[in-house]
């Protein structure tokens, strides 16, 4: 007499979760990393953005590219670094800057050091010098490097 085997048990299918874990821990992991990076690298490019809007900024910069001086030492055209560092604070009509504005051209680097007041809506230097990185020679803005014709 033929005798049947004993039927197998059938194993249950396994939970979506315990089919799916392998890929989806390390996928969930990257995404978060990946969203933590994108939200850093948000905030900095929202600070730097609201540096270099400032009208102390801009300022500046434009003296530095007109100044004959710095255009000998560092060449034109000059352009700008991305990493500003310093502070500025503005309420209304007053406030205060200290920046730290780095710029190259085709004969070197630099930084442009700059420290100013404002006072009823209009900005005041103190101090408005660059610095060129090989030499350390220091180029003050505020003077123009131009003599003034006597009348």
């Amino acid at each position: 007499m033929d005798e049947m085997p004993p039927p197998v048990p059938l194993t249950p299918k396994p939970n979506w979760w315990n089919r799916n874990w392998k890929w989806l821990v390390p996928t969930g992991c990257l995404s978060i990393a990946l969203l933590f990076v994108v939200f850093i690298t948000s905030v900095v490019l929202i600070v730097f953005t609201a540096v270099k809007s400032t009208d102390v900024y801009k300022d500046a910069l434009a003296r530095a590219k007109a100044h004959p001086a710095v255009i000998e030492a560092l060449g034109s055209p000059i352009t700008e670094g991305f990493l500003v560092s310093g502070n500025t604070n503005v309420n209304g009509a007053s406030g205060e800057a200290n920046l730290s504005i780095p710029i190259s051209g085709p004969k070197g680097k630099g930084t442009i050091y700059v420290a100013a007041t404002k006072s009823l809506g209009r900005w005041n230097y103190s101090g408005l010098v660059l610095e060129t990185a090989a030499t350390h020679q220091r180029i003050n803005l505020l003077q123009s490097s131009t003599p003034a014709s006597s009348p």
